[in-house]
């Protein structure tokens, strides 16, 4: 069996290498995304593997996949939005996702975002860049003080729920599904909108589909408190970005943290040193000393990139032996 995978970054092929020592089965690793130019080359593969921001929307993607004896797409993430779920199925392919490659590893990120927020650490370090070393009038708070909201409590909302409880937090938290196992940590009440009134920071935990695009709107933002901070190591397109950048600049709301933006594919996990920036609202949003920006790295830590290896992988597998996997996605 020899399964293709493609996108690799030199970070994951020590993953890689494990991987396939352990199960007998050979891998090769491309660096290029998935695209129309080069479906060919999975010809004589049983399989493929991508992470990529580059969508896969072309038809003539699922059609030749199928042709070529293809019979699933495993992702190595959580997310699925760059896939065409109808042609998926249309063409006889079955799509895998990674749903929790280390839920830690998210959770752990938004704390450190949120820790730095309420201690005004972005403002305070912008200021000594320029050599004021004042501190007067940037007076933080403490997080055993305050409440946290989490939009969406699943695994990685859930892990920063109680990664929050435990440096003394209160916990609320908005989600149709509610856990007996958080209910310990967290209480959930009935509206989105009850927990953005609510909190003092919000936490965002939802995946991007139709329901979920602009999800904090203009009205949104308006719920939030004028001293609350929004925190989104989601997707992108969860905020409308224009929106909070108008409430910020309004000041509306005390300030954000993003590891996920719009547009990101273009700017994200590229050099652009000496460049303009490609996009406005990053932009903006870089501008702003009360914006903490990190290049969507929720994710990447040695154990999560490891869990994204072996559990893509193994999905593959399933799905070509036994024609099915706990990690399809429809």
């Amino acid at each position: 069996m020899k399964l293709l995978m493609f996108s690799v970054r030199e970070d994951e092929r020590p993953a890689l290498k494990a991987w396939e020592e352990r199960n007998g089965i050979e891998i090769t690793p491309i660096t290029d995304p998935l695209t129309t130019e080069n479906v060919e080359l999975v010809i004589g593969y049983d399989g493929i593997c991508i992470q990529q921001r580059v969508e896969v929307t072309e038809e003539s993607i699922y059609e030749k996949l199928k042709e070529f004896g293809i019979k699933q797409i495993s992702l190595r993430t959580a997310g699925y939005d760059i896939i065409d779920l109808k042609l998926a199925k249309k063409y006889d392919l079955k799509i895998t996702n990674v749903p929790a490659y280390s839920p830690t590893s998210v959770a752990e990120l938004v704390v450190m975002q949120a820790l730095r927020l309420i201690r005004n650490s972005p403002i305070v370090e912008e200021n000594m860049s320029h050599g004021d070393f004042r501190w007067g009038g940037l007076i933080a708070k403490e997080i055993n003080t305050l409440t946290v909201g989490i939009i969406g409590a699943g695994k990685i909302g859930g892990t920063a729920a109680r990664l929050f409880k435990a440096l003394g937090a209160n916990v609320i938290a908005f989600d149709p599904v509610q856990r007996e196992d958080l209910k310990d940590t967290l209480t959930y009440l009935n509206a989105q909108k009850e927990v953005l009134e609510k909190a003092d920071i919000i936490s965002l935990h939802v995946p991007l589909d139709e329901k979920t695009k602009h999800l904090i709107d203009a009205e949104a933002l308006k719920q939030m408190k004028p001293e609350a901070y929004l925190i989104n190591a989601a997707r992108g397109p969860v905020i409308d970005v224009e929106a909070l950048i108008n409430a910020l600049m309004q000041k509306k709301l005390a300030g954000a943290a993003l590891d996920t933006l719009p547009n990101e594919q273009y700017f994200f996990n590229y050099d652009l040193t000496g460049q303009a920036l490609p996009d406005k609202n990053l932009e903006k949003l870089m501008n702003m000393n009360n914006v903490l920006i990190t290049p969507h790295i929720g994710f990447y830590t040695t154990v999560a990139v490891q869990n994204m290896i072996d559990i893509a992988l193994g999905s593959a597998l399933d799905i070509i032996r036994i024609g099915e996997s706990e990690n399809e996605v429809s």
